[in-house]
């Protein structure tokens, strides 16, 4: 086959441990064969990371911003035991973090659906999209450990009492938002939803947070009134806001076919919710877009510590890499987008076809082979190294027929 040629790069972030691994793997097995891969490259990794002091983590979201199209590998988060381990300079803030807030963009994650592999929720039929605001929250909070006093709030003149500890030990934390960053928030979200045909919720907490909650239903309110609510008409969906858990119990109860909007913890944590009941962690999609127009595919997933010390001693994993290859489809398929360059779009789509096709054909890695269920179809484990060389197998496959 003729190699694939781009004519613009994408922004490529290693990252850490076991999916270091898989990234290295996927590139040989499942991409370089095809494509004259162009990637503007940044070392991601922890060690790296405390080499620059964590400026390579801001070159690259700056990157993304310049060229539109970038691509991650995941990447340590760091806590006191991790900074110990590895004896860094000091306890660096999380890379998604950090480039989260310098594209000020919204997360939406979406699940890897296939056959043989059943929600655990009955009712789901069609993907639950998360919508996940990118800025501030617990992200840029700020934290302080005290052995007692009178905390106070102050801005701009105005000051409030927090609590007065008195000779209390105790902890504060602080966390902030702008109107123009959750304006950018309501705005991605109104889009996705229309390009999807999907209805959007969004659900927050107003009746506890008066202030801070508050603001973000009502700039939704204020946007959708002013310029979606003919256009979600005409498309033929809704929008409305509930309460958090009132929101919880609705998608227990829901078929699914939807996208929840979410403050950043709430988007965090319920994420995780949803990717493990449509199956697996490493079965969802994951892609920060920015309100310039830039986007960033990631897998949402950790390092995979575990296999990777199986990996060091020189032991067999079976590691999903299913995220971690629609993330460089996603990011090709953007590309090939933005460039005009359908090869390129068409390759990430069939190399998303081959991945399913191989999985609903019975071979996949070993956190699937417990979950999954085809009649007449016979379950085969295969390695992490396995699973991307039949990928390729099928894909290979699948271009020969054509």
């Amino acid at each position: 086959m003729d190699k694939i040629r781009m004519s613009m790069p994408v922004v490529e972030m290693d990252g850490d441990e076991m999916t270091r691994v898989l990234w290295k793997w996927c590139k040989e097995i499942l991409l370089l064969p095809f494509v004259e891969l162009k990637t503007a490259y940044f070392d991601l990794s922890i060690q790296n990371r405390d080499l620059t002091d964590d400026e390579v983590t801001a070159r690259a979201a700056n990157a993304c911003l310049k060229y539109g199209v970038g691509v991650k590998c995941a990447t340590i988060t760091l806590n006191k035991q991790r900074e110990e381990e590895f004896g860094l300079k000091r306890l660096y803030p999380s890379p998604n973090a950090t480039i989260r807030a310098i594209m000020d963009g919204t997360v939406f994650r979406a699940p890897i659906t296939v056959n043989g592999i059943a929600p655990l929720v009955p009712t789901w039929k069609k993907p639950i999209v998360i919508a996940r605001h990118a800025y501030g929250d617990m992200y840029k909070a700020v934290e302080i450990a005290t052995d007692g006093g009178d905390a106070v709030i102050a801005c701009g003149g105005e000051k409030r009492t927090v609590f007065d500890f008195g000779e209390k030990s105790g902890i504060l934390l602080a966390q902030h938002n702008t109107d123009e960053s959750i304006e950018s928030f309501a705005t991605s979200c109104f889009e996705y939803a229309l390009s999807q045909g999907y209805n959007l919720w969004f659900s927050a907490k107003d009746t506890v947070s008066k202030i801070y909650d508050h603001r973000f239903k009502e700039i939704f309110q204020r946007i959708y009134d002013e310029k979606y609510v003919e256009l979600f008409k005409r498309r033929g969906i809704e929008y409305f806001y509930t309460l958090i858990d009132d929101a919880v119990a609705r998608v227990m109860r829901s078929q699914g076919g939807f996208v929840w909007a979410l403050k950043n913890y709430d988007g965090d944590v319920m994420s995780d919710m949803v990717a493990t009941a449509f199956g697996s962690l490493a079965m969802m999609t994951s892609v920060l877009v920015s309100p310039s127009g830039a986007f960033e595919y990631e897998a949402a997933h950790g390092t995979v510590t575990r296999h990777f010390r199986r990996y060091q001693q020189g032991e067999e994993t079976s590691t999903n890499s299913v995220a971690t290859i629609f993330a460089w489809t996603g990011a090709l398929k953007k590309r090939g987008e933005l460039d005009g360059n359908e090869r390129l779009v068409e390759f990430a789509d069939d190399m998303e076809r081959s991945v399913l096709s191989t999985i609903e054909s019975g071979y996949m890695t070993g956190d699937l082979a417990g979950i999954f269920h085809l009649d007449g179809v016979r379950v085969n484990k295969l390695d992490s190294k396995g699973f991307l060389c039949a990928v390729a197998k099928t894909y290979r496959e699948l271009k020969e027929r054509k």
